[in-house]
């Protein structure tokens, strides 16, 4: 078993967790050199105190004992420096090194830590050091009110969807994250497009207003570019903007570029429309104020989602030659083109602090209008999400199919590319439903919202979501395998969606909506008893569909499912979400379901 510890030898320094022989008992200290600690143990005497867990007196007799009890004697501590090393034999497969002292075993933090799936950190707290211990690693959002469909989407105004590794980029064409989830060369992933979209409509409404700085507005002469010859601009009415723009054209050469120098720090959201014709670009510079190195992004009339040539970042476009809004995290453009060049993506990110924006380059033939560097622009982004799922909803199934092959674990058929989510409609549904409602009521999202419910009436075996548990409950799939995995979270998620809709939509138009909610609630309440490990939660059941051991969730799924019934407790005065959440927390704190 290569994860495990090795044995350890007499000079190794690790965390030791002690164990007593009956009942057992854990605490943690630090493993010292012996004859180090034997020096120095008279002047380190409060300090060594501080670092450990320890009892005064008679030693505890249970852990809720242990936990009540002060520390140790620094008496008690010299014994400890001066314990014996031990093989400890672990269930007959192999052996590590331990510490032993009378009566009592030491083990090291770091084989409890892999063996036991806990967490543990030295910190420093007003210049004293303790160890902190945790069993799970993930937080629970407490919700502060009755969940509301126009506000806060869960607790996603902390997501930032954008800087996840497996984002590729930003599409500069969509304005929408392009997923390396299960494909590297890029895809749309609806669910992630969502969560994006989700993420900045619940920032928009947790934030304070944006800082912003117009540059460039068509109408005054707010900038001072500098045109080489032959370069031209000039400020021009144009029917299709329905405004006064600036129009620029530079020579063939690379330097024929129009400038305009700056030195802007600090909000690095850019926004402008823009329309480029032929081989042209819009170019940001950038430079890093303590190294005076300096990295160019390049927004170009290709359809090349992003490529990289030295400090030099292109995002395309498209060959679409039409005006058109582009938001821009300048930041994030720049961090995606320097992983894509670096496999060791923390050597090449740069703190925003360190960056400034130097200068604004146009080449070739175009024209821009109201250019401004802002702190935010999110309801902008979350309109570009929204935008996406009008435009590319599969008319016909009312679904956004997902463009790649699926394989969820072995004994599921593997779901084959344009397959749906029900996590990824529901999502969509919550995102069509909040433009539909922050529009003032334009009526495309909602259609859009309205479409989006058709898969949850096809059966999966069919391309739909749906399926059904023990021929009784129905249950909408985030992945629609053979057999059904249902999957606890994505099916929460879907709710959600369903929830906002019937909310949002005028009287009498979300019926169906409501219909499908009501029935995947009444399955939830049947089920959700099935997910309870009694440690931890199942992230589906498979142990039941496939006849395996379960698929138990990561804490951050377990959290996600806590935070999920903590929600629904809010729309639903339903005791067994909120009993059960309440359960299911104590696992996060280490707590187990009783013996018989």
């Amino acid at each position: 078993m290569s994860s495990l510890p090795k044995p350890i030898g007499s000079g190794a320094s690790q965390k030791f967790f002690h164990v007593t022989k009956d009942p057992p008992l854990f605490f943690i200290m630090m493993r010292l050199n012996v004859k180090v600690a034997l020096l120095f143990l008279t002047t380190i005497g409060f300090f060594t105190v501080l670092i450990l867990w320890s009892v005064c007196g008679k030693e505890p007799n249970n852990l809720q004992d242990w936990r009540r009890t002060g520390k140790f004697s620094l008496d008690r501590l010299a014994e400890l420096q001066s314990a014996e090393e031990i093989d400890c034999d672990i269930n007959g497969e192999y052996v590590i090194g331990c510490r032993k002292e009378g009566d009592e075993v030491y083990l090291p933090f770091s084989f409890l830590h892999k063996y036991f799936e806990v967490y543990g950190k030295l910190a420093t707290y007003d210049g004293l050091e303790r160890f902190e211990w945790s069993h799970s690693y993930s937080r629970v959002y407490h919700p502060k009110g009755k969940y509301d469909p126009r506000g806060v989407f869960m607790y996603f105004e902390n997501y930032n969807v954008e800087v996840r590794d497996r984002v590729k980029c930003v599409s500069a064409v969509e304005g929408v994250p392009i997923s390396t989830q299960w494909e590297s060369q890029g895809y749309y992933y609806p669910t992630q497009i969502a969560q994006f979209g989700l993420s900045h409509y619940s920032k928009n409404l947790t934030e304070p207003e944006p800082r912003r700085k117009i540059i460039e507005d068509g109408e005054r002469e707010l900038a001072k570019w500098g045109v080489p010859h032959p370069g031209t601009i000039e400020r021009v009415y144009d029917k299709t903007a329905g405004s006064k723009v600036l129009k620029f054209k530079t020579g063939e050469l690379y330097l024929d570029a129009i400038k305009l120098k700056m030195e802007h720090v600090l909000d690095f959201i850019m926004s402008l429309n823009i329309v480029l014709s032929g081989n042209s670009s819009f170019s940001i510079v950038l430079q890093n104020r303590e190294t005076r190195e300096i990295y160019n992004l390049h927004y170009i009339t290709s359809d090349v989602l992003i490529t990289v040539q030295d400090n030099n970042v292109y995002h395309g476009l498209g060959m679409n030659q039409e005006w058109k809004k582009l938001t821009r995290d300048l930041i994030v453009d720049l961090q995606k083109g320097l992983n894509y060049l670096d496999k060791d993506k923390s050597k090449r990110k740069i703190p925003k602090s360190k960056l400034k924006i130097i200068t604004i380059l146009l080449r070739g033939y175009g024209a821009i209008d109201n250019l401004t560097l802002s702190s935010s622009e999110h309801i902008q982004q979350f309109y570009d999400a929204a935008e996406w799922f009008v435009r590319h909803q599969d008319t016909e199934t009312g679904g956004w199919p997902i463009p790649v092959k699926r394989k969820l674990a072995s004994g599921f058929h593997d779901l084959q590319s344009g397959w749906y989510s029900a996590m990824g409609q529901g999502h969509a549904i919550s995102v069509l439903s909040r433009a539909y409602h922050h529009s003032g009521g334009d009526v495309r999202y909602l259609q859009a919202a309205l479409a989006g419910l058709k898969p949850f009436q096809v059966p999966s075996t069919k391309g739909g979501v749906l399926a059904t548990f023990l021929n009784k409950y129905h249950w909408y799939e985030e992945y629609p395998t053979k057999p059904a995995s249902f999957v606890l979270n994505g099916f929460i998620y879907s709710l959600l969606g369903l929830y906002d809709l019937m909310t949002i939509a005028p009287p009498g138009q979300a019926d169906e909506a409501e219909f499908l909610f009501r029935e995947g609630m009444i399955s939830l309440k049947g089920m959700l008893l099935f997910y309870d490990m009694g440690s931890v939660t199942s992230y589906d059941l498979r142990h039941v569909t496939l006849g395996v051991a379960p698929n138990l969730a990561r804490w951050d799924y377990h959290a996600t499912h806590i935070n999920q019934l903590l929600l629904l407790s809010t729309i639903e005065n339903e005791p067994l979400f909120a009993q059960t959440a309440e359960r299911w927390i104590g696992y996060m704190a280490g707590k187990r379901a009783a013996h018989n």
